[in-house]
């Protein structure tokens, strides 16, 4: 059995038309690693967060995302998260009438066998232990989901979910965003807490600011909806200094 999230040959179009945003893609995420995508505006990072996470606004043409041999495609949105998928959103979705609280428990009952309920007082007690590490007000329990939420409140929600649901793969989309540097810090510890062996993270970021919190195994360029470059951190901060062109460039020189 594969013990990575591994994506092949990966090929989408925004649906109903010919525009091709992935192209070719490949990517292997094994777990106990935290890789980094970076790259210019409209490469196809947020393309390939979405199409991982089952977004109907595009079309699979090609390839496959296996996670530990099960492969994502062949999944409904619902199945995908179930199977230990999480995706943090970019821009984080309001849900009005519908309780922070509530919303979580129902994910977790819903991983649950049939007739099986969630006890309610290690519910709320390992809910206020992840907030307090986030922190969150408890006051954010009652309140509708990311309804009214400045950007910040948003991202640590999200966070907040993914402690809370405790997936095998994470995506995080551009989650730095819109955050100050204690938000920064206070979101990275987070996602901190959750590495481990048994864990594989993918973020997705444009600053190599994030990275100085969430320290990468490995960091990917992402260009023309491909992965054209691999390194380590340095190669982020390789980045931060001298943008993407280098590396477009050394590309081109090379095919």
């Amino acid at each position: 059995m594969s013990n990575s999230l591994r994506i092949e040959n990966l090929n989408a179009n925004v649906e109903g038309t010919d525009q091709q945003i992935l192209k070719g893609l490949n990517l292997e995420i094994p777990k106990g690693e935290v890789h980094a995508i970076m790259g210019p505006n409209g490469s196809g990072k947020s393309t390939l967060s979405k199409v991982m996470a089952g977004n109907e606004e595009y079309e699979v043409t090609d390839g496959s995302i296996l996670m530990d041999d099960t492969n994502l495609l062949d999944l409904d949105i619902d199945e995908r998260s179930r199977a230990g998928f999480f995706l943090a959103f970019q821009y984080p979705h309001e849900i009005p009438g519908v309780s922070n609280a509530n919303f979580i428990r129902a994910a977790l009952q819903a991983r649950l066998p049939k007739g099986e309920e969630i006890d309610a007082v290690a519910y709320y007690k390992s809910l206020y232990e992840k907030m307090d590490l986030l922190g969150m007000d408890r006051k954010f329990t009652a309140r509708s989901v990311n309804d009214g939420f400045s950007g910040g409140e948003k991202k640590r929600n999200e966070v907040l979910q993914m402690l809370m649901l405790d997936p095998t793969y994470a995506v995080l989309d551009e989650t730095d965003s819109g955050l100050d540097i204690d938000a920064l810090r206070i979101v990275a510890e987070g996602v901190n807490n959750m590495r481990g062996p048994d864990k594989g993270f993918l973020v997705i970021t444009h600053y190599q600011r994030l990275l100085d919190y969430i320290v990468p195994d490995v960091v990917h360029v992402m260009a023309d909806g491909q992965i054209i470059k691999s390194g380590d951190k340095s190669l982020a901060l390789e980045l931060e200094e001298k943008g993407y062109d280098w590396v477009t460039a050394e590309l081109a020189a090379t095919a």
